[in-house]
């Protein structure tokens, strides 16, 4: 019996993409790798990603050079033994077709429109991949953020659980609505709108503002959460970006918001023109500034952190932890220091403001092995 021969194809991350440029291969054919190792940088409409290898294997054919852009499930590469004969591999290329996506993705896995969630008079969006007993997973994205700051990490972590990525009033689809834009009003939110999803008990895992917003959930209802995973959350601290804040919130041309996205991330190049223009669509829509200038002034006034929640999160009983990018330029990672000193933690090297896109892969494991 002949060795299998496997392809890597290009990836489906978040609900627009329908198609992925090849960056850089990482892995050159006749290398071999193991679970877990990068295998080539893919650009998405919204950051650059890496793909990592699910299993052991060897490279033995590239068939999509750097500066590619195929579609959803184009191949990319041919994995296989290294005694594999060239003529199989030639065969297996020549009969590779582009399955269709309701052949090959599961429905844990597939991404399907956000349902639409009213709590407190307004509309959330949120996203739901996922189903089983285990508890689920609530994602909370940071100030400016939306739903699809999880495109790498909610398919990861929707095996045998609902995942739950819901979109906050003010950010992208959402209702431009604030309201006060306070810690209370976005925890009242929040907890109706586990109401209206049947969520009793769950893990959440926030992104900075999204973080505090996750240590203010638990302090209000300790006993429906089960651990906290925390990415460069706001809330610790009273230092931030204020040059940040004020170009993320005034930008409006594509210039302006190019610069105000790169303090996002360590590397710059990881800011795609295509993100840049989403960002500015979400600029554009009505009550979009209004909201997100009500949201800066209350919790990040004269360039400074409001909102203070270290009592709150070392108050806990459930197990957190910290995630952080050494690098990161908005929010320094050694607010970190804050955190109780049960709370495990994780630094991640060359790493800014957004470890759970910059560095998905480790993130994802962290995660995941702290829901267990």
């Amino acid at each position: 019996m002949s060795a299998p021969i496997t392809a890597i194809t290009m990836p489906k991350w978040g609900l627009t993409m329908t198609e992925g440029k090849v960056v850089q291969w990482l892995k050159q054919p006749g290398v071999s790798f193991a679970p877990g190792d990068e295998l080539l940088e893919i650009e998405t409409s919204k950051i650059t990603n890496v793909v990592e290898a699910d299993a052991a294997g060897t490279m033995m054919r590239i068939v999509a050079p750097e500066g590619t852009t195929l579609p959803i499930g184009a191949l990319l590469a041919v994995i296989a033994a290294p005694e594999t004969p060239a003529a199989d591999i030639d065969a297996f290329v020549a009969q590779f077709v582009v399955a269709e996506p309701s052949d090959t993705a599961t429905e844990d896995a597939t991404p399907t429109a956000p349902r639409e969630v009213q709590a407190l008079g307004r509309m959330m969006r949120c996203l739901e991949m996922g189903s089983g007993d285990n508890v689920p997973v609530l994602l909370l994205h940071g100030f400016g953020g939306d739903l699809n700051t999880w495109m790498f990490n909610q398919p990861a972590l929707c095996d045998g659980r609902r995942t739950l990525a819901l979109e906050l009033p003010g950010h992208g689809l959402s209702s431009k609505d604030v309201g006060a834009g306070d810690s209370v009003f976005f925890t009242d939110a929040i907890e109706a709108a586990l109401g209206v999803l049947d969520v009793q008990r769950v893990h959440v895992v926030g992104h900075s503002m999204g973080g505090a917003l996750a240590v203010s959930l638990a302090a209000r209802r300790p006993e429906r959460i089960v651990t906290l995973s925390l990415l460069a959350p706001a809330g610790l601290g009273t230092e931030i970006s204020g040059n940040f804040i004020d170009a993320f919130v005034r930008a409006s041309r594509r210039r302006e918001a190019a610069e105000a996205l790169q303090y996002l991330v360590h590397d710059p190049s990881l800011i795609s023109r295509a993100m840049v223009e989403e960002f500015l669509r979400y600029k554009r829509l009505d009550g979009a500034g209004q909201a997100l200038e009500t949201v800066s002034r209350v919790w990040f006034p004269d360039g400074r952190q409001a909102v203070n929640l270290v009592a709150e999160l070392r108050a806990l009983t459930a197990p957190v932890q910290v995630i952080w990018g050494r690098d990161d330029r908005i929010i320094p990672a050694a607010q970190a220091d804050a955190a109780p000193s049960t709370a495990q933690m994780h630094l991640l090297n060359g790493v800014g403001h957004l470890p759970h896109m910059e560095k998905a892969g480790e993130v994802n494991r962290l995660i995941r092995a702290m829901i267990g």
